[in-house]
């Protein structure tokens, strides 16, 4: 762990990347958890929740195809700045939400920073070859896929705290703080975001650009198969829907719905670093992908049936190493193997296969959660996955030998 970290003490470049993707996605947490809790308080109803995370996700997929391509287009460095700067005007719009009458700008706001994240991902994806040496690649996958989990544990944790300690609009001043914080960091970077690109050829049509990367992937089996590698995850993500269910349940109340969310993000956190020297070996890529998967489905089946909930935390924190490591393994293969001039399109595709699954899996989840025991919600999400793992290895078996990797 110690030599993934040093490539932040050596690129002073990767760092502010780094510290840019940390303040961002732990802004995200200082708005939804309250947000979360502020409108079923303005208006009595708990659907609003299910609603922003729709919203959230929805559109994040419907965009990603579309900004994937401008990501490849145009100036990376540009578009993660522009990108803070109008999540941060979504922020403040949150500010006018008071009343169950105004509770609908929250989903106006909330899509207006989905947006916002559909223009960041892909680009931010995009350029993190490009700020590193090519031998710290691996690191700076590992490094850099702990964001997520790392916030997901400060930010989730912090905003809850800020949110009931202050009130949520001090916690939206505080994501609005972290995001122009983040637009900073940005700025800082020195390296190009990008390779060169030929100044004196005619920028490609949208339309075009899509077809050229759709293009790519019908004739990379290899790197077909690596987008599809996030959504297993994804369609067993509607499991969160049910956790302050599954806190009740063991009667560990608020208590144990934070330490739910606590030990996903932990478990995300840890799992880039754990698998980190599948990293090294072409060989074991595609197994650890399809073993990833099938981890995270088993352990939600065990979740079900599990009456002790310290195994619950394990078992949780099982899956969720499972995803995170699932995450960074094929974003490292996919950098290390899509030309940077496609790299933003194919991203955009690979997050927005992920999105919708994960989409498509909380509307499923939310749709029956009042009818279906919270048990069978778990034990569906997770089969779905461990079956998605199983037909994933079956059908990527003959692609995932380091001789069929595509150029």
């Amino acid at each position: 762990m110690s030599k993934a970290f040093s490539v932040l003490t050596r690129n002073r470049d990767f760092r502010r990347l780094f510290g840019a993707e940390l303040v961002v996605f732990g802004s995200d947490w200082f708005v939804m958890v309250p947000l979360l809790v502020l409108l079923p308080e303005l208006t009595g109803s708990g659907i609003w929740g299910g609603l922003v995370l729709a919203v959230d996700t929805g559109i994040n997929a419907l965009l990603l195809q579309f900004t994937g391509t401008l990501a490849d287009r145009f100036d990376r460095r540009k578009i993660l700045i522009l990108s803070n700067l109008a999540v941060f005007a979504g922020v403040l719009l949150l500010f006018t939400v008071r009343s169950e009458a105004t509770a609908p700008l929250a989903l106006v706001a909330i899509g207006l920073m989905a947006i916002a994240k559909a223009f960041y991902s892909p680009a931010a994806s995009a350029a993190l070859p490009n700020v590193v040496d090519p031998e710290d690649l691996p690191a700076a996958n590992a490094v850099s896929g702990s964001t997520w989990g790392t916030m997901t544990i400060v930010g989730a944790s912090l905003g809850g705290v800020v949110g009931a300690a202050f009130g949520p609009y001090v916690s939206f001043g505080v994501a609005a703080v972290c995001l122009l914080t983040g637009a900073l960091l940005t700025a800082l970077i020195r390296r190009p975001m990008q390779a060169p690109r030929d100044d004196g050829a005619e920028p490609q049509r949208t339309s075009h650009a899509i077809r050229e990367s759709l293009g790519y992937l019908r004739a990379n089996p290899r790197i077909r198969a690596l987008v599809t590698v996030k959504s297993a995850a994804g369609l067993g993500n509607g499991v969160l829907i049910v956790f302050p269910l599954i806190a009740g349940m063991h009667g560990a109340g608020v208590l144990g719905a934070g330490l739910l969310f606590a030990v996903r993000g932990a478990g995300a956190l840890v799992g880039p670093f754990l698998l980190r020297p599948v990293l090294r070996r072409q060989s074991w890529l595609f197994p650890g992908l399809a073993l990833s998967m099938a981890l995270y489905g088993v352990s939600y089946l065990g979740v079900a049936v599990t009456p002790w909930f310290p195994a619950v935390l394990v078992l949780v924190f099982a899956a969720h190493l499972a995803g995170g490591a699932n995450w960074t393994l094929s974003n490292y293969a996919l950098q290390g193997e899509v030309p940077d001039r496609l790299r933003g399109r194919v991203f955009a595709t690979d997050l927005m296969l992920a999105t919708m699954a994960i989409a498509v899996s909380q509307l499923g989840a939310t749709a029956v959660v009042d009818v279906v025991d919270e048990r069978w919600i778990l034990a569906g999400c997770g089969l779905i996955t461990l079956l998605y793992a199983i037909g994933w290895r079956i059908a990527t078996r003959r692609v995932g030998r380091p001789s069929a990797v595509g150029s």
